[in-house]
């Protein structure tokens, strides 16, 4: 029997590119599925929102102004280093889920594939959802997606890996950034997954992930005027309401949960909610 002592890990935030700690100094202790401890977390406060805010801002022009192409290359990067990290990503979910061993790599395995899934959609939007419009008259009329700029994204809260993926991989997709309120009882697959982006070619800013309680920093994010859409996924169901007004303020986009079955095909209506339609007319030459 081994007489070492295990480093108790404390991570930090994903902000910006960087991982600092929290302002407020506060960590909170994360358990497995049967409450025995696993790591300490950042208890991410009001202050930390608004710069993660404030750095999905800044990213913004880079990562929407990047090509269609080049977007889905970077996004299919993290896939291959998610892909890599298979092993620890499995024994995460499995521990902060309750699942079995092989349920929990099957997760893993979806999340890749649903990851590379919307990484092949960032060069076809513009052709599925844009439209060349008749008009009556010596025009040129097209209509073109846009990114609609940062997005809040209130992650699930039991599906710690999939899901996240699931609400996250849209808004890169169309050239959107994010700011991220991890699982509150199972953050460690989001902050594994923060540190494959660090490590992949996304641009700092484009994701900032916080670990802390949904409670408490989703009022501050439906309210940030510098927020453009609001992914309500993870919030209580009490509080949804609460949060729709708020996000009116600022008549912000807001995404209702629309089910839990995170195994089930996505679709395309997570990258039309966080997308804008733009109509150019153009004269005809003579």
């Amino acid at each position: 029997m081994s007489d070492r002592i295990s480093v108790a890990k404390t991570y930090k935030l994903y902000l910006g590119g960087a991982f600092p700690r929290s302002e407020s100094g506060r960590t909170y202790q994360v358990t497995d599925a049967k409450g025995r401890f696993l790591a300490n977390a950042a208890h991410a406060s009001r202050k930390d929102l608004r710069e993660a805010v404030g750095a999905a801002r800044k990213a913004f022009g880079k990562w929407s102004g990047a090509t269609a192409y080049n977007r889905g290359q970077v996004l299919y990067r993290v896939a291959e280093v998610l892909e890599g990290r298979r092993d620890q990503f499995t024994a995460e979910v499995a521990a902060c889920e309750g699942v079995a061993e092989k349920k929990a790599q099957a997760l893993v395995d979806a999340a890749v594939d649903r990851w590379v899934w919307y990484a092949g959609w960032t060069d076809k939007l513009a052709t599925v959802l844009g439209s060349a419009n008749p008009v009556a008259g010596p025009y040129f009329s097209f209509s073109v997606p846009e990114p609609t700029g940062v997005v809040g994204v209130l992650a699930p809260q039991d599906s710690s890996l999939l899901g996240l993926v699931s609400v996250l991989a849209p808004v890169l997709a169309t050239g959107s950034t994010a700011v991220v309120v991890s699982s509150a009882r199972r953050p460690l697959p989001a902050i594994t997954l923060s540190e494959v982006l660090a490590t992949s070619d996304v641009p700092g800013g484009v994701v900032n992930l916080l670990t802390g309680f949904t409670g408490e920093l989703a009022p501050w994010l439906a309210a940030h005027a510098d927020v453009n859409a609001l992914d309500l996924t993870g919030a209580a169901p009490e509080e949804r309401a609460a949060l729709e007004e708020a996000a009116a303020g600022t008549v912000k986009r807001v995404l209702r949960p629309t089910g839990t079955d995170w195994t089930a095909h996505p679709g395309t209506a997570r990258l039309r909610a966080v997308l804008e339609t733009k109509t150019v007319w153009h004269p005809m030459g003579a």
